[in-house]
């Protein structure tokens, strides 16, 4: 598997497997203290309110999709439907 820079994934769209595009990469969290990457860190879509969220929202109300749930990553990041 290739190296990817965190900071080359910002702003990239995030997307379900069926097509559902969830909204584009806030950031990734991490564990402080094991620095294990935890979830994505999405800034929905405007135009859709009505995304179910079954993973939560941070403070800002941005989409937390666990990391485990990342299917691939190029032009666009890809994530089960059912992370988020």
């Amino acid at each position: 598997m290739s190296t990817v820079l965190a900071r080359s994934l910002t702003g990239k769209s995030i997307v379900g497997t069926d097509g559902t595009v969830f909204g584009t990469l806030h950031t990734v969290s991490a564990n402080a203290d094991s620095g294990t990457l935890q979830n994505l860190v999405v800034e929905p879509r405007e135009q859709d309110q009505s995304t179910p969220i079954s993973t939560g929202t941070d403070a800002n109300g941005r989409l937390l999709v666990p990391v485990s749930q990342v299917k691939t990553v190029s032009d666009q990041i890809v994530v089960h439907p059912e992370a988020v």
